[in-house]
C-alpha cells in the first residue's frame, strides 16, 4: 500500500503526543534536554517540551558542521544554537522533522560535542522516510512514511496555529 500524499494536522497532533508520552516513558524522573535541530525540529522540541512542564528546550544548529555547505550556504533564517543548560553528563534528545539519509544526526552530534559531553543522545523523529546513508536510527519516531528517492518530504509545523500543520510528499 502505498504512503499518502499528505498528513494533516490532527493526525501530526496524535504523533507528537505519542512522542512526548514515549520520552515521559523512558524518563519517568528527570526530563531530558530537548534540542530542537534548526530549523525543522524546533517546533517540535517547543511543543514536546510544552508537553511537560519544566523540560529545558533548546536549539542546536548544524550549519557548521553540513558536508555540503559548499552547495548549500547558510540558510537566512538562521536559527543559532542554544542550549539552556550544562549537556556535560545530560540525557540530551535532539529533535528534527524528517529523518532521511543520517546527515543531519551525524551534523547535529558534531555541534552537541562541541559544547560537552552528555551521558546519553536519543534521537526524536517526526516522520522517518527511510533512505539512510548512514547507521542512524530513531529511539522515537512520531510517523514512518515510505518516499522515494526523487521526492521530498515536507513538514510545516506553524509555531501559532498547530491546525495548519501538514506533511506532504512530492516530486523534487
Amino acid at each position: 500500500m502505498a504512503s499518502p500524499k499528505s498528513i494533516g494536522a490532527a493526525e501530526i497532533e496524535q504523533a507528537i503526543q505519542r512522542l512526548g508520552a514515549a520520552i515521559r516513558q523512558r524518563h519517568p524522573r528527570t526530563p531530558p534536554i530537548l534540542l530542537g535541530v534548526a530549523n525543522g525540529g524546533i517546533t517540535l522540541a517547543r511543543r514536546l517540551a510544552a508537553l511537560r512542564p519544566g523540560t529545558p528546550c533548546g536549539v542546536i544548529d548544524i550549519s557548521f558542521h553540513r558536508d555540503d555547505i559548499g552547495r548549500h550556504p547558510i540558510p537566512k533564517e538562521f536559527a543559532p544554537t542554544h542550549i539552556p543548560c550544562d549537556v556535560g553528563g545530560a540525557t540530551v534528545v535532539l529533535v528534527d522533522d524528517v529523518l532521511h539519509s543520517g546527515r543531519t544526526v551525524k551534523a547535529a552530534l558534531d555541534e552537541l560535542f562541541d559544547h560537552g559531553r552528555p551521558a546519553a543522545v536519543e534521537l526524536a523523529i517526526l516522520v522517518d522516510r527511510g533512505g539512510r546513508r548512514l547507521p542512524v536510527a530513531a529511539d522515537y519516531c512520531g510517523l514512518t512514511l515510505a518516499a522515494a528517492d526523487g521526492e521530498r518530504v515536507a513538514v510545516v509545523l506553524d509555531p501559532e496555529n498547530p491546525a495548519r500543520d501538514a506533511i506532504t510528499r512530492r516530486p523534487r
